[in-house]
């Protein structure tokens, strides 16, 4: 790879980076083709884009992105691949999912609302986050739960007066 695809790499990964508010760092290695294959599919169908890097590469295009990178140099060893995904908790679900038939990929990093978490120990913690759209559908069911409330004890109510109102009109 000549210099000048090496520089166009790094330029076009850390573009990648400044407009993905999420990625996850994670080892695919050992997985056969078909898993791979499998692995790429599933990315694909919950909207996670996967790309296999260079740790050198990844390491100059972390150094050109806006923001402290740097406590991931020390695990950008080995097979690194790179998962963009628009959900902070996408990506460590579908990892979780994926491991109940093979033993990878391993979590290196996840990068998301300029905080870091280091190691695989973090899975679990990462796939029980909730996205934005549920955490906005549990506020929208707070929200209408005390309206129901009142609307239930009003119609309750009223029926209980027309009782009354029906029964005094009879005697």
């Amino acid at each position: 790879m000549t210099r000048e695809e090496k520089n166009q790499q790094i330029a076009v990964l850390s573009e990648k980076i400044e407009q993905s508010p999420v990625f996850y760092l994670a080892d695919v290695s050992d997985l056969d083709a078909e898993s791979t294959g499998k692995l790429r599919r599933e990315c694909h169908k919950n909207n996670i884009k996967l790309q296999v890097v260079k740790n050198t590469l990844l390491k100059k295009a972390l150094d050109n992105v806006e923001g402290d990178y740097t406590v991931l140099n020390d695990i950008l060893k080995g097979n690194t691949s790179i998962m963009f995904a628009e959900a902070a908790n996408a990506p460590a679900k579908l990892i979780k999912e994926f491991r109940k038939k093979n033993d990878k990929p391993i979590l290196k990093a996840a990068y998301f609302d300029q905080e870091t978490y280091l190691g695989d120990d973090q899975l679990d913690m990462l796939a029980s986050l909730k996205s934005k759209e549920e955490l906005i559908g549990e506020i929208i069911t707070l929200l209408q739960s005390p309206a129901k409330n009142v609307i239930s004890a009003l119609k309750s109510s009223g029926s209980k007066l027309s009782g009354i109102l029906k029964t005094l009109e009879n005697k």
